[in-house]
């Protein structure tokens, strides 16, 4: 932002000369252009990096409208147009007489020649540079999430036909790069969570002394509420009394696996690792021998110990003391919708499905059974059990770090708990 401890007005008093901000054209957005005027002898002008609706410009006042003000990308506008006439008289009246004062002069005003950075200006390529400075703090999934987003820039690009600087990323940015992904097939909260990563890449970048775009602060992203698809105890109920004759073995594999997942609260990364040497006991306050399960999660590196579920025992008394066979995330995912098909969990549910035919997510209702996933155990457990453990206790379980990220994990809004807490009025 351009600064000086000077008003304008008591800077134009030591010179006979003035400074105008005008609009050529009205062409949405038209470029803000900076004119400095001394008598008959001085008369030059030039582009600012600034852009406005001509609908919003006051030409009289030489600024924003008044109206719009209480927006803060206009008021940091109009406040960033007042610096630079201040900056501008402040640096003519230290020129006049040393300088060749001209159009070339003040072009280098407004945009000087700066020294060649050592970090990339353009997004793509700083990306790297991101994650270079993070690798030793964040797991691996972060940095395959940063190299998918490098990617799906690039294409960006190759769409606009264009390069994206850490400084272009504004409204502007996020409104066409929503676009963009929405015609791609992707979810609306997947672009949300790029686009929160987009942001740290250029505050990581501004951090460095990059220049970032006047409006980056005030870019919203904004998550949809998502329909949270959980197991209720009615259906768990359905999957446990499956015969397992019924089923192939790999099946009744991916059953007990789904029935662990329901009574442990833990990714499928993390409970698919499980194993018998990961079992301690402990005495609890009334002197019980209790099994707990041990073991860190792969996604936060966090060790946890939780207790184990006597439904979980049960299933462990029927591979002898062993968990189910493992397999591979992608045939748990196919086996599991297969299982709860074999239950009878076919409820028609608003979920969204991809479409390979249109190559778009499509949200509309589906029997439930198709939309089962492997994260379907943890939400189902932190879902049936709110209200009836005490929260800070699922917390515990599910590896939540706030109460807020917690509830809005099971769906819960301020509505929802609004409605909860007149139980006690």
């Amino acid at each position: 932002m351009w600064t000086s401890l000077c008003t304008f007005e008591s800077i134009i008093q030591y010179t006979m000369a003035s400074i105008n901000l005008i609009l050529q054209g009205t062409k949405n957005p038209a470029v803000i252009y900076i004119r400095l005027r001394d008598g008959r002898k001085l008369d030059i002008k030039a582009k600012t990096n600034y852009h406005i609706n001509p609908a919003n410009w006051d030409e009289k006042e030489q600024r924003p409208v008044k109206k719009l003000l209480k927006n803060i990308d206009y008021a940091n506008l109009d406040t960033d147009l007042s610096g630079l006439k201040i900056s501008l008289l402040t640096e003519y009246n230290k020129s006049k007489g040393v300088k060749t004062i001209d159009s070339k002069w003040l072009n280098e005003f407004i945009n000087p020649t700066e020294p060649k950075s050592k970090y990339p200006l353009n997004l793509v390529d700083y990306i790297d540079t991101y994650i270079e400075f993070k690798k030793k703090d964040v797991k691996e999934t972060t940095i395959k999430k940063c190299k998918g987003i490098k990617e799906l820039l690039i294409r960006y690009e190759k769409h606009t036909k264009s390069v994206i600087f850490i400084k272009d990323i504004n409204q502007d940015f996020k409104v066409g790069f929503e676009n963009y992904c929405e015609e791609m097939g992707y979810a609306k909260n997947t672009t949300a969570k790029n686009l929160i990563y987009i942001k740290a890449f250029c505050n990581h970048a501004k951090s460095n002394g990059l220049e970032t775009h006047f409006q980056l602060d005030s870019v919203k992203i904004k998550y949809n509420r998502a329909k949270h698809i959980y197991l209720n105890n009615e259906e768990i109920a359905k999957i446990e009394c499956l015969e397992d004759k019924n089923l192939t073995d790999g099946l009744v594999n991916a059953k007990y696996w789904l029935l662990i997942s329901c009574y442990c609260a833990q990714r499928v990364s993390d409970f698919m690792r499980f194993d018998k040497s990961m079992i301690r006991y402990e005495k609890n306050r009334k002197g019980e021998l209790k099994p707990l399960l041990e073991f860190t999660q792969v996604k936060t590196g966090k060790i946890m110990t939780i207790p184990l579920h006597s439904k979980i025992i049960e299933i462990l008394e029927k591979f002898d003391g062993n968990f189910p066979k493992k397999i591979s995330d992608q045939r748990y995912n196919d086996h599991i919708k297969n299982v709860c098909k074999a239950a009878g969990i076919n409820e028609l549910t608003l979920g969204k499905l991809f479409n390979p035919e249109t190559k778009l997510q499509e949200e509309k209702f589906y029997e439930k059974h198709l939309l089962v996933s492997s994260h379907i155990g943890r939400r189902s457990f932190a879902t049936n059990n709110y209200g009836k453990i005490p929260t800070t206790f699922l917390m515990q379980m599910t590896g939540h770090a706030t109460e807020s990220m917690f509830l809005t994990y099971i769906g819960k809004s301020n509505k929802d708990l609004a409605i909860e807490m007149t139980d006690f009025f």
